[in-house]
């Protein structure tokens, strides 16, 4: 390929952005200052390593060669990924708007899916029956009215999520690159959503996903979508950072609230104290979205410094500040938060397992104590979200209601007692 439609790179000019893009140390800002002082990645590339020693006092940082940004595009290429620039017609719309949208996103599937308003889902790994009932009754509502549901591909609420929309169309961000999605048993899954929907990445195609990549990724899911609802989330919970993101990016924050007996609706109960608007129901959602089409929410719900003075997003440098007497200059973004470190919630996104590993398997006995809370779930809904047989729920229920754990209300629900 010699040539590029307008707005897309020819393969030489993939080369050089892929090339700058995967150096170290240079992120989506550091990636912006580059392109703009000298006007493209190719001069870029030729003028970082004097920048780099300059700004950095001796320090050499690694490119990437040219080598390994061919061998990126023949992986790409293989599993039937391209990719796009924020200047690129398929570049998501709404993504292009965020402080730090990266410039150079991997996608996979229905490329058009991206420029549909989207609404991201996001919860608990562990969620409850009725919060896993709840997300798939809302995903599938705000289908019906032409959203594209956007999440993380996670266990518990993100998954239901994908899987309630993937005949009309949905979006997984994936924290790893494209030959690596996690979780490893989410691999078929990724293959449905690729049909009908799109799987967007912005790290290598070979990238195993680590701690700290979770947060990183949560943004883009935000980016991607006009509102975020959280149905289940402990405190200092991975979907609070989303919910974060999404209220700096200037987007709309639900929250589904949740029995205070529960641990899991701790977080979203706080988002509703912190501002967020509550969703109880899918016209909810639908109602605010058509009243604020076109004018941004710009309330913010997180007022406090908590998450102050801890790792940052992205390992990046302003090679720029200080030389030539002043500072790169550069279109004003909002201030971005820190996440909370990866020896707290963002490892809890790999479960304590190295990526790869399958989840380990669980009696039904288990399954069925981790879906049931203080709030009643209909039977047939349990049966459904457990994934076991009649049989074996029935059993369990049994087994609990004469242990004294179990009550049973009327419509056929039942919950856990919580003491």
């Amino acid at each position: 390929m010699t040539g590029a439609s307008p707005g897309r790179l020819s393969e030489e000019q993939l080369v050089d952005w892929l090339r700058l893009i995967r150096s170290e140390n240079v992120g989506p800002r550091t990636f912006r200052q580059l392109i703009n002082r000298f006007g493209g990645a190719g001069a870029a590339l030729d003028a970082l390593p004097s920048v780099a020693a300059r700004s950095l006092r001796g320090r050499v940082i690694r490119i990437a060669t040219r080598e390994e940004a061919l061998r990126e595009i023949e992986a790409a290429r293989a599993l039937g990924v391209r990719f796009a620039t924020t200047g690129d017609p398929d570049y998501p719309s709404l993504l292009r708007e965020i402080a730090d949208a990266p410039p150079l996103i991997a996608m996979r599937g229905v490329s058009w899916t991206a420029q549909r308003d989207g609404v991201a889902i996001v919860g608990s790994r562990n969620a409850s029956a009725a919060g896993l009932a709840f997300a798939e009754r809302l995903a599938r509502s705000l289908a019906l009215e032409n959203y594209v549901i956007v999440s993380g591909l996670a266990r518990g609420i993100d998954a239901v999520a994908h899987r309630a929309t993937l005949e009309t169309g949905t979006i997984a961000v994936l924290a790893g690159g494209h030959a690596r999605p996690y979780p490893a048993e989410h691999a078929r899954l990724v293959e449905e959503i690729a049909e009908r929907g799109l799987i967007v990445s912005e790290m290598p195609i070979e990238w195993e996903p680590r701690g700290r990549d979770f947060p990183r990724r949560n943004r883009i899911i935000s980016g991607l979508s006009r509102a975020t609802i959280v149905v289940e989330a402990a405190r200092r919970s991975g979907s609070l950072i989303t919910a974060r993101f999404a209220n700096e990016q200037g987007r709309e924050v639900f929250a589904v609230p949740g029995s205070p007996l529960d641990p899991r609706a701790e977080g979203v109960n706080d988002l509703i104290r912190q501002g967020a608007t509550l969703c109880a129901r899918p016209e909810d959602v639908i109602s605010v979205l058509a009243e604020n089409a076109g004018t941004p929410p710009r309330k913010n719900l997180f007022d406090d410094d908590s998450l102050e003075g801890q790792d940052t997003l992205i390992d990046e440098l302003d090679l720029f500040a200080g030389l030539d007497g002043a500072a790169f200059e550069e279109r004003a973004a909002p201030k971005r938060f820190s996440p909370p470190s990866p020896s707290a919630d963002c490892v809890a996104d790999l479960d304590a397992r190295p990526p790869g590993d399958e989840a380990p398997q669980r009696d039904a006995h288990e399954v069925i104590l981790s879906l049931l809370g203080p709030a009643p779930i209909a039977i047939d809904d349990l049966i459904r979200v457990a994934g076991l047989t009649a049989r074996e729920v029935q059993g369990v229920l049994v087994e609990l209601d004469i242990e004294g754990r179990l009550q049973r209300h009327g419509a056929n629900s039942v919950s856990l007692v919580i003491n």
